[in-house]
């Protein structure tokens, strides 16, 4: 049918399509089309609430920007698990979606006055001390993040610990209990282990070629290639679009003046103030008379700091004397906000009331912004100039490989009218890809559908990301096929002979440890062998292998029990050892009672997250989660 639509796509019916498609793009994007006509599916949902699309997919693209930013500048995108960050970033959503479910069903709350305070309180968004939107506002873009998105996931973030906090604060450990576990962690012990080659073993054995046919005969069905394809691309960058010498004169002057406007209505106020909360202990008609009472005292002629000082109840700003430093509008709940620019210097406001409680505000400076100079602001205004007109012209040219590429029998035609370059990917499979484009969960997906695969098409464009996109087509199809037995041979007999060396090495160490438990000698049981020997290792020693030192660590040793003990472990490098536990040593921590103090109230914060933890895998367990 897609091809009839391809033959007979030069009518005006057809034109009319397109022109259809095209207005769509330009009012809606290039996804538009994808969700017309179906609503999309939410990926997860948590007791009846769903998790958006549009939430996991900003969850991912701000983990991949994390992990990129902590790469550093030559990190590689390709590098990246689409799948991987799908799954984490999914599984981060649905535990976060349970957790606020359970804080808000205890009646947990973040007012917005105490998220305005976390904000100005938070030394990074702080020039010489005192809060600065403009390095808030740069932070937060260079971290994906806009002012709103901050706000809430700060506010999901206390609300949530919140809940933490209670399970962490409530815990305790005894004294007794603190001494048990320094002197359980201090604990060291005698032990002794040999090993035993696995390569040895296999290098005296062989396999019959009869045991591999075999292996393969009954292994065929597992042995196939994976399915790949070879796709051909096209990309799209805005970046190609930049054009930092086009912009005129005209426009970086008008830009300009736009700049000094803004400043010009910029004002920032410094302030004090004091907050009386209200709260279980204190109603709001006894807050505001608190309130009115702090106020008469400073008219009085008590000082605003001392007073902030000693009655404040915001714990941010009463240690400072209720200082606030300079702050525009926009910053502050809108009740603060308004009392605070309607004061004149060396004014204090009325009582005023916000949700969390009356407010005594002091305005202490007025200051206009300084407007930066024209040759300050000329690279910067040239390269925003230059940005905003590459993306007007980036999305005209990828509504055009939409519409070109869609009624295309293949990619030439959109490369030569966009100037772009026809590339070829290596063998793709549905599970992985090397490089920009292969690498990306959405072209291998797209690159596997009926539509490419099948009918061999265009894909719609796929934007890799917000300045990218990419329209594929298969070039190659290299089916799934069984592997021979010439290509798995040698792998096949390698297995074999592991196997083999691992059930004789296996029986070999059974038969040892039955004589040593019995009191032989290791030298008469195998005179090949000796023990490495150590003395009051403890539990992070790293003179012994991991596995071994586990392994000794984990023996039951009491004194109602023979002595030395015996068992074996595998090592990581596929050898096996046995163990020799020959004694344990009691630690005897030397505490004092602040050192003990310390040490419960560490250890009362572990046990604490553990019950957190309990709680957590309780809800997780009784909730009902559908994955799509």
């Amino acid at each position: 049918m897609l091809q009839k639509i391809r033959d007979n796509s030069k009518g005006i019916i057809a034109k009319v399509i397109v022109g259809l498609i095209a207005l769509t793009f330009a009012l809606f994007g290039v996804e538009s089309l994808i969700g017309m006509g179906s609503a999309e599916r939410a990926p997860a949902k948590v007791n009846g609430e769903d998790i958006s699309s549009q939430e996991l997919m900003r969850g991912i693209e701000l983990q991949r920007r994390q992990i990129l930013t902590q790469m550093g500048a030559n990190a590689d995108p390709a590098l990246l698990d689409d799948n991987r960050l799908y799954r984490l970033v999914l599984d981060e959503l649905i535990e976060r979606t349970l957790l606020e479910q359970s804080a808000e069903s205890q009646g947990l709350y973040l007012s917005e006055e105490m998220i305005d305070q976390l904000i100005v309180s938070t030394p990074q968004f702080q020039v010489n001390g005192r809060f600065d939107r403009n390095q808030f506002e740069a932070i937060l873009r260079n971290s994906g993040y806009t002012p709103l998105m901050y706000r809430e996931a700060l506010r999901i973030e206390n609300l949530l610990n919140q809940e933490r906090a209670a399970y962490i604060l409530s815990a305790f450990a005894t004294p007794s209990e603190v001494r048990r576990v320094i002197a359980m962690d201090q604990q060291s012990r005698d032990l002794a282990y040999t090993e035993l080659s696995l390569a040895d073993v296999m290098a005296n054995l062989s396999v019959d070629v009869a045991d591999v046919q075999a292996r393969y005969d009954r292994e065929a069905p597992r042995l196939q290639t994976e399915e790949q394809v070879v796709l051909e691309y096209v990309l799209l960058e805005r970046d190609q679009f930049v054009d930092f010498e086009g912009v005129s004169q005209e426009q970086l002057e008008a830009a300009y003046n736009q700049v000094l406007a803004t400043f010009g209505e910029q004002e920032e106020r410094e302030a004090q103030h004091i907050l009386i909360e209200i709260g279980s202990g204190r109603n709001a008609s006894a807050a505001q008379a608190r309130a009115q009472e702090l106020l008469e005292e400073i008219r009085a002629g008590a000082s605003f700091a001392e007073v902030a000082r000693e009655a404040s109840d915001d714990i941010g700003s009463a240690s400072s004397g209720g200082d606030l430093g300079f702050n525009t509008r926009g910053v502050f709940a809108e009740a603060f906000e308004s009392a605070l620019f309607a004061l004149e210097v060396g004014e204090i406001s009325e009582p005023v009331r916000t949700e969390f409680g009356y407010h005594l505000i002091r305005l202490n400076d007025v200051r206009k912004a300084e407007p930066p100079s024209f040759a300050e602001q000329q690279f910067g205004l040239r390269a925003e100039i230059a940005e905003r007109e590459a993306e007007l012209e980036y999305v005209a040219a990828l509504e055009r490989l939409a519409d070109i590429s869609f009624s295309a029998a293949d990619l030439i035609v959109p490369a030569e009218e966009l100037g772009l370059d026809i590339r070829t990917t290596e063998p793709v499979t549905r599970e992985a890809g090397v490089g920009r484009v292969a690498g990306d969960t959405r072209v291998r997906t797209a690159a596997f559908s009926g539509d490419l695969l099948n009918e061999r098409l265009n894909s719609m464009p796929i934007e890799l990301d917000t300045g990218s996109a990419v329209v594929v087509r298969v070039k190659e199809h290299l089916p799934s096929r069984q592997l021979t037995f010439e290509e798995v041979r040698e792998n096949l007999e390698q297995v074999l002979l592991v196997e083999m060396a691992q059930a004789q090495l296996t029986e070999q160490i059974a038969q040892w440890l039955v004589g040593l438990r019995s009191g032989e000698p290791l030298d008469r049981l195998a005179p090949e062998q000796s023990w490495s020997e150590f003395s009051g290792l403890q539990r992070d020693a790293r003179e012994v292998p991991v596995n071994v030192l586990q392994k000794a660590f984990s023996l039951p040793y009491g004194d109602a029990q023979q002595k030395p003990l015996y068992d074996s472990v595998t090592l990581a490098n596929g050898n096996l050892a046995i163990v020799r536990l020959d004694a344990v040593h009691a630690g005897e921590p030397d505490l004092s009672d602040e050192e003990v103090r310390m040490m419960a109230s560490m250890l009362a914060s572990r046990l604490g997250e553990l019950d957190f933890q309990s709680r957590f895998n309780s809800l997780r367990n009784s909730a009902t989660i559908e994955r799509r």
